[in-house]
C-alpha cells in the first residue's frame, strides 16, 4: 500500500487524492484552510466531480469510512506517515503579477519534514525553471540532496474541472525528474492512477514549459474565435453555425465563443511565461494580444445588454443566469460573468444573478430563478447549469418588467432565435 501526501485540496488536489485512495493507497491531504479540512473530514465538498456516475461526495465519504483518506492542517504529522509527496498548490496572479509564495511556503514546510527515500512530485503550474531554480534549493535546506537522498520530479496537471477523475486516469501524462531514478520513481506513482501513456521528457523545464504552452494555446484559440464572433455579428451571421460548418473540414477544430475566459488556468498562463520571456529578452506579442482580446470580452458582452435597455442604465435591472467560470462548474474564480456584472454595475444597472452550483455569496446573488428575473428588463445567459430553467418563458413573462421590449443576451447558444421571438423576446447573440 502506497502512502501518499497531497498538498493542496482544491479543484485539483482533492480529486487527485481520492483517485489514489480509491486504488488502495493511504492518503493524507494537507491544506492551510481549517474550515475546508473540517468539512472534508465530515464528508462535505461542493465540487461537481464524479467517477463512473458516482458523485465525489459519495467517493469522499467512502474513502473516509475506509480509512484511506483524511485531511489535516498538520504538515509535519502528514509527512511523518508518507513517502510520496505531491504538491498541487497554485501560483496566484494579481494584475498580471504572479505570486510564488504559496508554493515556496509549501516547499519550506516539506523541507522541515523531508526524509531519506521520499519522493517529492510537483504538479503545480509554474514559471518554467521554478522547480530547479526555486523549489530544489528550498527542499535541500532539509540537509538532504535531491537525486541522492530524496527523489524530485515534475509532472504537469492537465485535467479539466468536471472531468478530473476521468482525466487523471485517461489523460496522457508528461513527466521528468531531477535524475533518471526520480523520473522512474514518479512514473511508478503516477501509474497507480494513470492508465494512459506517461511521456518521460528530457528535463523538468520541458514539462513546465509544455504545460504553460498548452494553456496559452487555448487562450489564443479562444481569442481568435471571439474576434471571429464580432466579424460574423457585423455580417449578420450566426457564429455558432459558422463554426459548425467550418469544423466539417477534417483539419479544422474551431472552439466556440463565450463571455470571456475564466478559471485559474487559462487567464493566468501568460503571466507564468512572461517573467521567463522577459528574463530571456523574448517578445510574446501574439500571446499578449490574445490575452488582451479575451480580457475585453466581458465589457463587450455588457455592452450588448446596455444597448438593448428600454430605460436608462440607472433605472435598469438585469438578470444574470450562471456565474461559474464555465458551463456545469461550481468554480467562479476569475469568472468572466463576474466581470460582466462589474461592467453592468459600473454603468449604473442593478444586477441579480442566479447560479445554484456556485457556493460563493455575493451581494447581487439570489437564491432562485424567480428572484433573479423579477422586475428585470433583460436576461444575460453567461454559464449553463443543470438546475436553471432557461426556457421558462412563462415565468419570465409573469415576473419581468413591462417597460419595453424584453431581451435575452445569449452567450452560450442556449436559444434558437425563432423560439425567443415566438415568446416575445429579442435575442442578442455574440
Amino acid at each position: 500500500m502506497k502512502k501518499v501526501c497531497v498538498f493542496g485540496l482544491g479543484f485539483v488536489g482533492l480529486p487527485l487524492a481520492l483517485s489514489f485512495a480509491m486504488r488502495g493507497c493511504e492518503v493524507t491531504g494537507v491544506d492551510v484552510d481549517r474550515q475546508l479540512v473540517e468539512e472534508l473530514n465530515q464528508g462535505v465538498t461542493h465540487h461537481l466531480e464524479s467517477y463512473n456516475g458516482t458523485p465525489i461526495q459519495d467517493i469522499l465519504r467512502t474513502q473516509l469510512d475506509a480509512g484511506r483518506f483524511r485531511a489535516t492542517v498538520d504538515c509535519r504529522s502528514a509527512l511523518a506517515t508518507c513517502d510520496n509527496i505531491i504538491v498541487t498548490v497554485g501560483v496566484p496572479v494579481d494584475n498580471g503579477f504572479h505570486d510564488l509564495n504559496p508554493v515556496l511556503e509549501v516547499s519550506h514546510s516539506i523541507a522541515r519534514g523531508l526524509k531519506k527515500g521520499d519522493l517529492v512530485l510537483i504538479r503545480s503550474t509554474l514559471i518554467p525553471g521554478t522547480t530547479r531554480e526555486k523549489l530544489l534549493p528550498i527542499l535541500e535546506e532539509s540537509g538532504l540532496k535531491a537525486g541522492k537522498d530524496f527523489y524530485l520530479a515534475y509532472s504537469s496537471e492537465r485535467i479539466a474541472e468536471g472531468r478530473a477523475f476521468y482525466e487523471f486516469e485517461n489523460m496522457p501524462a508528461a513527466l521528468s525528474g531531477i535524475d533518471p531514478e526520480s523520473t522512474e520513481r514518479a512514473a511508478q506513482l503516477l501509474a497507480i492512477v494513470t492508465k494512459a501513456e506517461i511521456t518521460r521528457a528530457s528535463s523538468m523545464e520541458v514539462v513546465e514549459t509544455a504545460k504553460v504552452m498548452e494553456n496559452i494555446s487555448r487562450d489564443v484559440d479562444i481569442a481568435m474565435i471571439n474576434e471571429f464572433a464580432r466579424f460574423t455579428k457585423a455580417m449578420g451571421l450566426d457564429i455558432f453555425e459558422v463554426v459548425q460548418v467550418a469544423n466539417t473540414h477534417q483539419r479544422v477544430n474551431l472552439l466556440t465563443p463565450g463571455p470571456g475566459v475564466g478559471g485559474y488556468c487559462l487567464p493566468n498562463a501568460l503571466f507564468y511565461l512572461l517573467p521567463k520571456a522577459r528574463e530571456l529578452g523574448v517578445d510574446l506579442n501574439l500571446l499578449t494580444t490574445a490575452r488582451s482580446i479575451n480580457d475585453s470580452v466581458p465589457r463587450y458582452v455588457a455592452g450588448l445588454a446596455l444597448r438593448n435597455l428600454p430605460v436608462p442604465p440607472a433605472r435598469a435591472r438585469l438578470a444574470v443566469l450562471g456565474i461559474a467560470m464555465k458551463d456545469f462548474s461550481n468554480d467562479d474564480r476569475m469568472s468572466p460573468a463576474l466581470f460582466v456584472i462589474q461592467a453592468l454595475q459600473e454603468a449604473g444597472c442593478e444586477v441579480k444573478a442566479f447560479d445554484p452550483a456556485v457556493p460563493a455569496r455575493y451581494p447581487f446573488k439570489v437564491d432562485s430563478l424567480a428572484d433573479a428575473v423579477r422586475d428585470t428588463h433583460g436576461i444575460l445567459v453567461l454559464a449553463r447549469q443543470d438546475n436553471i430553467a432557461f426556457h421558462d418563458f412563462v415565468l419570465f413573462h409573469e415576473l419581468m418588467a413591462r417597460d419595453g421590449q424584453l431581451f435575452i443576451v445569449d452567450t452560450k447558444n442556449v436559444y434558437r432565435r425563432s423560439e425567443c421571438e415566438a415568446a416575445g423576446f429579442h435575442l442578442e447573440t455574440l
